[in-house]
């Protein structure tokens, strides 16, 4: 087997991809057509065309068009079950998937229904391919802190599944901080923290994901780069980097993957996962992105089975799940290497 062969062989996990940013561009078609909406894509090809973006501002809008397609709650089982079948393909194993539940409740969507939808398509997922998956959800900064208490109450009442929550949206005018109750309650909760932070906004963001909302996982985090006091912080809190390369590229928050900084992160003794971001929106999925930090940073096979490493020792996962799937992992890198 040549090394993109056995790139594409490694066993991975992935802990940054969203749900509905994982929807097929078949699927996007049949979502609009389900829903009689009025779409400015009628084929593949012009949804693939459809997902390019000038910069993050822009990729936002894109995405919002997407969240408008889906008008039923039952449509997210499709969409769950696919995430899987795709990632199934780069050999992921393990999958933590975020969903921007107020999204959808904003625009008359039952959570409750949306959310037994989604677990009926992983449970078939799982059925089929093997796969896990959990979910966190995001709340969704745009909305507000009170908004974000008010999902932590959906949550209570309903939450099978749910293991973290995250805010997402538009970094820009909406700091981390005001979110400090919010995670505060979650974390009594008994839920895990991850903020998106530093992808569209400057150093302060992820200050204040790390200082103010005492998050264990950082979404994207590329400014971070900027600073070495931050660096040293992230690492020595033992902050996990989901970095996302090419969403980066696509998005305008890194020049390339050339420049991306997820060596100096891990120069710096961050630890550090590698993920897909909203795949299909994107053109990637996880091999690409492996692929990706090979050919243009350098990274060897072993390097990017330690990303895959990284991945399982940062998952929420109870610690004799993730023991059992580390091994797991383990085994199946050294028979690959025989």
């Amino acid at each position: 087997m040549d090394t993109l062969g056995t790139i594409r062989a490694l066993p991975k996990a992935e802990q940054h991809i969203h749900l509905v940013g994982s929807t097929q561009p078949e699927t996007l078609l049949w979502l609009a057509e389900e829903g009689g909406l009025d779409v400015p894509f009628e084929t593949v090809e012009e949804v693939r065309d459809f997902f390019s973006y000038t910069d993050f501002d822009h990729f936002i809008r894109v995405y919002s068009t997407v969240v408008d397609c889906i008008t039923e709650e039952g449509q997210f089982e499709r969409i769950a079950y696919e995430m899987l079948e795709a990632g199934h393909r780069c050999n992921v194993r393990d999958f933590e998937a975020s969903f921007s539940a107020p999204d959808h409740v904003r625009k008359g969507l039952d959570y409750g229904g949306m959310l037994d939808a989604i677990n009926r398509g992983l449970r078939r997922g799982k059925r089929d391919f093997g796969v896990d998956c959990r979910l966190r959800i995001d709340l969704v900064r745009n909305y507000g802190p009170d908004y974000g208490m008010k999902v932590l109450d959906w949550i209570e009442e309903k939450g099978e599944n749910i293991v973290a929550i995250d805010i997402g949206g538009s970094e820009k005018g909406y700091p981390p901080e005001p979110y400090g109750p919010v995670y505060k309650r979650a974390r009594a909760m008994g839920l895990r923290l991850v903020a998106h932070a530093g992808e569209a906004a400057g150093l302060d963001s992820v200050w204040g994901a790390v200082e103010g909302l005492g998050v264990e996982r950082i979404g994207h985090g590329t400014i971070a780069a900027k600073e070495p006091e931050l660096m040293k912080v992230i690492a020595e809190r033992n902050v996990t980097i989901e970095a996302c390369p090419v969403s980066n590229v696509r998005t305008g928050a890194v020049a390339s993957v050339a420049q991306h900084p997820i060596r100096e992160f891990i120069d710096s003794g961050i630890r550090v996962t590698v993920n897909s971001d909203d795949p299909p929106m994107f053109g990637t999925d996880m091999n690409n992105e492996y692929i990706q930090l090979h050919r243009q940073l350098g990274f060897t096979v072993m390097e990017l089975f330690q990303l895959s490493l990284n991945a399982v020792d940062s998952a929420f996962l109870p610690e004799e799940e993730k023991a059992a799937l580390r091994e797991r992992f383990v085994h199946e890198y050294a028979a690959l290497m025989e």
